[in-house]
C-alpha cells in the first residue's frame, strides 16, 4: 500500500498507513492506545498550526497591561487553547457527527479569538504590525480547519 499524503496529515514513514484519522494499530477493544492518541492528532497540520497560534498569542499578550491579567489576556489565552484542544478532542471521536461537533466548537473559539484580537487592536494594546502578525497565523488555522471539516463532511 502506498504511503498516503494529504494536505492535513504529515507523511508517515514507509510501511505505516492512516485509518480514518488514527494510526493503523488498535488495541483489542477497538480503541486507539494512549501512544497512538498522543501522536495521532499531533500529525494533523491544522493542530500543528494551531499550536503555533497558541504560542504566538501567549507571546503577544505578554505586553498587555497588568489590569488585563484576568480579563482580555485571559480570555484570549483560553480561546486559543480551546481551538487547539477541540481539534485534538475531535480527532479522537469515531463518528463523523462527533468529530464535526468538536471541530465546529474549535471554529467558534477561533472566531471568539479573532474578535478579542480586534478589541486588543482597538484599545491599542496591539499596533497594526502586531495585529497583522496574529491575523496571518489565525487565517492559516482558519483555512486548514475549514478544509479539515470539509474533508470529514465529504468522507
Amino acid at each position: 500500500m502506498a504511503v498516503m499524503r494529504s494536505w492535513w496529515r504529515r507523511k508517515l514513514p514507509e510501511g505505516q498507513s492512516y485509518e480514518e484519522g488514527n494510526t493503523s494499530n488498535k488495541s483489542n477493544t477497538g480503541n486507539a492506545s494512549n501512544a497512538e492518541m498522543e501522536s495521532g492528532y499531533k500529525k494533523l497540520i491544522v493542530w500543528q498550526e494551531a499550536l503555533r497560534l497558541v504560542v504566538l498569542v501567549y507571546n503577544l499578550t505578554k505586553t498587555f497591561p497588568k489590569s488585563e491579567d484576568y480579563a482580555l489576556r485571559d480570555q484570549m489565552r483560553r480561546a486559543v487553547v480551546s481551538v487547539l484542544s477541540q481539534i485534538a478532542e475531535g480527532w479522537l471521536r469515531r463518528s463523523k457527527k462527533d468529530k464535526l461537533h468538536y471541530l465546529e466548537i474549535s471554529q467558534g473559539s477561533l472566531m471568539e479569538l479573532e474578535t478579542q484580537a480586534e478589541v486588543a487592536k482597538a484599545v491599542e494594546y496591539w499596533d497594526h504590525v502586531t495585529f497583522q502578525k496574529f491575523d496571518k497565523q489565525r487565517a492559516v488555522v482558519c483555512y486548514l480547519l475549514i478544509r479539515y471539516i470539509s474533508k470529514i463532511r465529504s468522507s
